[in-house]
C-alpha cells in the first residue's frame, strides 16, 4: 500500500457517525484513519448506533474501539465542542438531513453540530457525506449554504469508473475521495489515470 502525507497533515479528527443510511461509510473511514499518523475523535449519534447494527455486522463497542477518543453525543463539555481545543478538521459520515440543516443553522443541539459549529468557526475542514434520495429543496439550499461557507459536500456516490466488484470497493472508493478532501492521501482505491477502455458486450 503506498501512501504519500501532504505537508500540513492533520493531527487530530472528528469522525461523526449520524443515524442517515451508510453507517458502514463512518466504520470504513475510522479504519482507513488508521493508515495515517491521526488521533480520531469518534462521536454517534443514538440513531446513528441503531443504524449501524441495523445495517452490518459491526456492534457499536467494536466501533468505538476503532477510534482514539469516543464522546458521548449529548456531551456539550466534551472537548471538541471548543475552538480552543485545536483539531484539522471533521468529517460526518454519514450525515443525516437533519445533522445538515442543524449544521446550516448554527443549531448546537447536540455535539456533533456543536462540534462542527466550532470548525466552521474557527475556519477548519468540514466534509459532509450527506445522505438522502431524492434531495428536497430544502436539503439543497441547505448545502448551497455550507458550500459558501467553505464546506466540502460530498454525496456518497461512488465512482463506477474504478468498476467497484463490491460494495465495499465501492465504499472505500467514497472514503478516499473523503479522505482526499481533508489532505490525507492514499492510493489504497483506484483513482482515474485517463485511460478509457472499451468492452464488447
Amino acid at each position: 500500500m503506498s501512501t504519500t502525507r501532504g505537508q500540513a497533515q492533520p493531527r487530530r479528527l472528528i469522525v461523526a457517525i449520524t443515524g442517515a443510511s451508510g453507517s458502514i461509510l463512518g466504520v470504513r473511514m475510522l479504519e482507513r484513519l488508521r493508515e495515517f499518523d491521526v488521533e480520531t475523535h469518534l462521536v454517534v449519534t443514538a440513531w446513528g448506533g441503531r443504524t449501524l447494527e441495523h445495517e452490518t455486522n459491526w456492534s457499536l463497542a467494536e466501533v468505538r474501539q476503532l477510534a482514539d477518543v469516543v464522546h458521548r453525543p449529548g456531551d456539550l463539555g466534551a472537548t471538541i465542542s471548543s475552538g480552543s481545543f485545536h483539531t484539522d478538521g471533521m468529517m460526518v459520515a454519514p450525515c443525516s438531513v437533519k445533522t445538515l440543516a442543524a449544521i446550516a443553522a448554527g443549531y448546537a443541539e447536540d455535539l456533533v453540530a456543536r462540534a462542527a459549529d466550532v470548525v466552521l468557526k474557527e475556519r477548519r475542514r468540514l466534509v459532509l457525506l450527506v445522505r438522502e434520495a431524492p434531495l428536497s429543496e430544502i436539503h439543497l439550499e441547505n448545502m448551497l449554504k455550507l458550500a459558501r461557507m467553505g464546506v466540502s459536500i460530498l454525496p456518497p456516490v461512488p465512482g463506477f469508473y474504478a468498476r467497484p466488484k463490491t460494495l465495499e470497493e465501492a465504499v472505500d472508493h467514497i472514503v478516499t475521495r473523503a479522505l482526499d478532501q481533508v489532505g490525507l492521501v492514499s492510493q489504497q482505491s483506484p483513482r482515474w489515470d485517463g485511460n478509457v477502455t472499451r468492452q464488447r458486450p
